[in-house]
């Protein structure tokens, strides 16, 4: 796996954003969420003044070899099915990007189909799809080391075309299976309560993916190390948006950070570099049954709660228009000096 140059920002200006914000024409404290905001952004960014230059949202894409054992509620070539609709502008990805002024990139990381160069599609396809780790581990080293490198390449391009704001979402049947496996080792809490309804299933299904999702684990032979157990375990789409999410923080770029299968890639990414976080804004708490519980063991705040599971980026994108109010509040809200109002408090 490839290296890279995380670093915590600097906190010597955050009093200084402090002074600024308690200084504007408002009670101190009185806008909430939106001042830590831009506090957090403010320092990220290491300016009184933070901006948001042309958001961006990469869904890395790539089918999942577990689906044969029945753990989705859709069928396998919806994956494949829905990239054209991304690229056609048809999807509820497109229509939040359209709403909030997002460019959208599609990646085809490991996709069970050949597309013969759709116009729009970015092609890092690594193969059709993982390995079934019911029975072996669902990629090799080389192609876990590809999936991040993908990752890190996309998120470097669009910081050279001017974007210091991005969010990752995904397309990948069965990546709910994947991300709970994830969630299961690397917080310690209980399988089936990492287990959900993913696209759909009913009861009975949730209980049949659980069963198959059990059986892998038990069956698994490996190291235990963290890079094992995403490799053994792993979607190319997601090693992809670790690598991305990793790459951005180098770059000192802001991170919104969707649902419960990118929540649990961020949960990832910090087993390697914990100063990760401090570039995450968690944009809202999904309808999919552990994304509260692995929220909760990051310490996490969502910004919003409005029952969304469909992925792609799209709660990532909904919650955009909160931090964009909490840049223009540091920026375009007079301080009482400027407007001649009298400061009422200490």
């Amino acid at each position: 796996m490839q290296k890279f140059n995380i670093q915590s920002p600097d906190t010597a200006i955050v009093p200084l954003l402090i002074d600024k914000i308690n200084n504007l024409t408002k009670p101190k404290g009185s806008l909430g969420r939106l001042e830590e905001l831009a506090v957090q952004i403010g320092r990220i960014q290491q300016t009184l003044s933070p901006a948001l230059h042309k958001p961006q949202n990469i869904i890395f894409a790539a089918d999942h070899g577990i689906v044969k054992e029945g753990v989705s509620f859709s069928a396998p070539e919806v994956t494949a099915q829905a990239i054209p609709n991304f690229l056609k502008g048809g999807a509820g990805i497109n229509m939040f990007c359209r709403q909030h002024g997002f460019l959208l990139k599609i990646v085809d990381c490991g996709v069970n189909y050949d597309y013969k160069d759709l116009p729009g599609l970015i092609d890092r396809k690594i193969r059709k799809g993982t390995r079934n780790y019911l029975y072996e581990a669902a990629m090799t080293p080389e192609e876990f080391d590809q999936a991040i490198g993908i990752g890190a390449e996309i998120t470097e391009q669009i910081y050279r075309e001017g974007t210091n704001i991005l969010s990752f979402g995904e397309m990948g049947i069965a990546n709910t299976s994947t991300s709970s496996i994830w969630m299961h080792y690397l917080t310690g809490i209980p399988l089936a309560q990492c287990v959900g309804a993913g696209s759909g299933l009913d009861n009975a299904g949730i209980q049949h993916k659980y069963k198959v999702l059990k059986q892998a684990v038990d069956r698994y032979k490996g190291s235990g190390e963290v890079t094992d157990i995403l490799r053994y375990f792993g979607g190319y789409e997601m090693v992809a948006a670790i690598g991305g999410m990793l790459k951005a923080a180098e770059l000192k770029m802001v991170i919104i950070i969707d649902g419960f299968i990118m929540t649990n890639c961020i949960l990832a990414a910090r087993q390697f570099y914990p100063e990760v976080l401090d570039y995450c804004i968690f944009g809202h708490c999904g309808d999919e049954y552990g994304h509260k519980m692995v929220l909760e063991y990051l310490n996490a705040r969502p910004l919003l709660s409005l029952g969304l599971r469909l992925g792609e980026g799209t709660g990532a994108i909904c919650a955009y228009p909160i931090i964009d109010s909490a840049i223009r509040m540091i920026n375009e809200m007079n301080d009482f000096k400027k407007a001649a109002v009298t400061k009422y408090f200490d």
